[in-house]
């Protein structure tokens, strides 16, 4: 998205996400956390209806260790490619059960990878409800700015 796109429609009601984040719930369970123990998983729908899911894989060098939204996103170029439709992150120590995991928000690197694979009409399920991509990586840096 940039700048010079028309807005997206509204973001819908929380309960879109209902199986979204039992989705994201169960897919942080098998996380791979065996030095930070905070399990991410992260579910989305591409916009032809995909359900698509990714969990954190930690790495004892930990630059390369992979968000769950990187997993996501390679779910999704793996199952042909699209655009992402809706999204939402879980996240939480390994202690607490499947239902206590609460909605976390993507790191600043994840937001622009989502960005990179945004449908116009991504909505993202935030701590403080849904959210458009332009509200959570405002003028975001993408494939058009390469072109200046």
């Amino acid at each position: 998205m940039t700048a010079n796109d028309p807005a997206p429609p509204a973001p819908t009601a929380p309960a879109d996400f209902e199986s979204l984040l039992a989705e994201a719930r169960a897919i942080a369970e098998r996380a791979f956390t065996p030095y930070s123990r905070f399990r991410v998983g992260a579910a989305a729908l591409a916009e032809d209806g995909r359900l698509l899911r990714g969990c954190n894989v930690e790495n004892a060098g930990y630059g390369v260790t992979l968000c769950a939204e990187c997993g996501l996103i390679s779910d999704l170029i793996a199952g042909g490619g699209g655009k992402l439709h809706r999204f939402v992150c879980v996240g939480g120590d390994e202690s607490l059960a499947r239902d206590e995991r609460g909605v976390v928000m993507p790191c600043g690197r994840c937001r622009q990878l989502l960005s990179e694979h945004a449908g116009a009409d991504l909505v993202i399920l935030t701590p403080e409800g849904p959210r458009t991509m332009a509200e959570v990586l405002p003028q975001a840096f993408g494939p058009s700015d390469l072109a200046r």
